[in-house]
């Protein structure tokens, strides 16, 4: 089983994070913020990775840093349990239609984190949560997770919709990335026999 468990506690926040990515999409999240809550629970049901997460954080100065730290531990989580990334399909993507928008994420399991982020909003703030946090989650999870990964709404009016619908596209591409080919169990998914060497970027 492909599983790992993550702390981190700062000054400025606590969290707490269990990740399974064999798993059937069950999640418990907590972590004070509703609209977050909610895109972890898509996260976790569209990509079958069962996710256990509490965070508490100073959210009396404001959301950021317990947005940017879950997408920091969870990312990290993940990593861990990718363990080395023999036999994964390494490359995913999926394109999400949600009623007026479409959104598109790509995501490369590289080692060599990277985020491309083409997603605008036309309201500052979703529930309690500022709409221009989503972006610093998104980064915070691909460098967490050592991913190179591709984010881009397509079109769509609908503020809801367009973060919502990128949750999912995520939780698609992962779900594509992190599936083991039988045909390849033993192999690592790269022609150089490493991932994630930053001093050779060769395919």
């Amino acid at each position: 089983m492909r599983i790992a468990t993550r702390e981190r506690n700062t000054k400025e926040t606590e969290i707490s994070v269990s990740v399974n990515l064999d798993g059937q999409g069950i999640y418990d999240v907590e972590t004070g913020i509703g609209f977050l809550d909610h895109m972890m629970e898509q996260l976790s049901r569209h990509s079958l990775i069962d996710i256990t997460l509490r965070a508490k954080g100073d959210l009396h100065i404001d959301y950021h840093h317990t947005v940017e730290d879950v997408g920091i531990i969870l990312g990290q989580a993940m990593k861990d349990a990718m363990g080395d990334l023999r036999g994964i399909t390494r490359y995913g993507n999926a394109i999400i239609p949600m009623d007026e928008c479409s959104t598109r994420a790509s995501i490369d399991i590289s080692g060599r984190p990277f985020l491309v982020w083409k997603v605008n909003f036309t309201r500052d703030k979703l529930g309690e949560m500022d709409t221009e946090l989503f972006q610093e989650w998104f980064r915070a999870f691909a460098f967490g997770a050592g991913v190179t990964l591709h984010v881009e709404n397509m079109y769509g009016e609908n503020n809801h919709h367009i973060i919502e619908s990128s949750y999912k596209a995520l939780a698609r591409a992962l779900r594509q990335a992190l599936d083991v080919d039988p045909r390849k169990a033993d192999a690592l998914p790269s022609t150089k026999g490493v991932i994630g060497d930053k001093s050779d970027l060769a395919k």
